[in-house]
């Protein structure tokens, strides 16, 4: 199973990165991945000032495309100015608008205080509520009391991280399974009656 990060830091070292990084630990402990960590602070400079994909460089290319045919996304950003990171966002403005279609993301964010919180609901959600994806139900907030030199300190934080994966590894596993079916009808290898309802445009486009 691809699983790929995407952190919306800056610089690095970042509680943002560790917070990917962690997600996609545990998710391993419950599953067989195999992650990819892209990270916005070194792809930054070969992608801010494009106005188009074509003007991309390979490297990013090459992230849009971990992205694109990733089995699940964990994606992070500090909080800055309310929201994600311009770059965060920039990045994803270049992925292909259907290539997230039912894709399966777990959300996280860091942040100054507890008072940013809300940032997965009001901002992540919403972008990839655009894209389709299918947002897991717990989101990972943390704050910077959190971490000690930038590694996650606190036991509550750890508790969170455990039960936000430990509630989206049976979701994950379903939809897997749901879109080997539907790809296994579409190449004929597979009765229709036996499969998920395939009526839905949305699955059709995934």
């Amino acid at each position: 199973m691809k699983v790929v990060g995407v952190s919306g830091s800056l610089k690095a070292p970042s509680r943002t990165i560790e917070l990917v990084e962690q997600i996609v630990a545990q998710l391993g402990t419950h599953l067989d991945v195999e992650p990819t960590l892209i990270r916005v602070n070194e792809l930054g400079p070969h992608f801010a000032g494009a106005l188009t994909r074509d003007e991309l460089p390979r490297e990013v290319e090459d992230a849009l495309l971990a992205i694109e045919s990733a089995d699940v996304l964990v994606v992070a950003s500090p909080v800055y100015r309310a929201s994600f990171t311009g770059l965060f966002k920039h990045l994803f403005d270049f992925v292909d608008q259907y290539a997230l279609v039912d894709k399966p993301v777990i959300l996280a964010a860091t942040g100054g205080s507890e008072r940013h919180a809300l940032i997965i609901e009001h901002q992540f959600r919403p972008l990839f509520g655009f894209f389709q994806a299918l947002t897991l139900p717990l989101g990972v907030y943390a704050h910077d009391s959190d971490f000690t030199d930038y590694k996650i300190a606190s036991p509550r934080l750890r508790e969170r991280l455990d039960k936000a994966v430990a509630k989206a590894v049976p979701l994950i596993r379903g939809n897997l399974a749901e879109r080997e079916a539907i790809e296994q009808v579409l190449a004929g290898e597979r009765e229709p009656e036996s499969a998920p309802d395939l009526r839905s445009p949305v699955r059709l486009l995934s």
